[in-house]
């Protein structure tokens, strides 16, 4: 199993916001400007700034700053081990389901032994 550590849930409390889930979205087709993902919100660019900031913790974005203009990147990484984390229940329910599936097939059978 995936080993579950402080950073991961970091990256779940950072992706818990619909804003935030948002300029990852935005940043995972490429680098914006921290006045650009404001923008779709209408907020100022301090709060704009907050959002990414937490992600930044997160180690989801990654700022860059040119003269007076902020770029933001995705970090991919932080992702990787999120979803490794959600695979491994994936495949307990992904079996669940098969054995649910068998048993409705075969109602008269008794139901396959589970093991833990």
């Amino acid at each position: 199993m995936v080993e579950h550590s402080q950073g991961l849930d970091v990256v779940f409390r950072a992706l818990g916001d619909a804003t935030r889930r948002g300029m990852v979205a935005r940043l995972a087709v490429r680098e914006h400007t921290v006045g650009e993902l404001a923008e779709p919100y209408r907020m100022s660019l301090a709060s704009a700034s907050k959002h990414l900031k937490t992600l930044e913790r997160a180690g989801l974005v990654k700022r860059t700053v040119r003269g007076r203009t902020h770029y933001c990147r995705l970090n991919p990484q932080p992702l990787a081990r999120a979803d490794a984390w959600l695979r491994e229940y994936e495949a307990l329910w992904d079996l669940r389901l098969e054995r649910l599936q068998q048993l409705l097939r075969h109602p008269d059978n008794e139901p396959p032994a589970t093991k833990r």
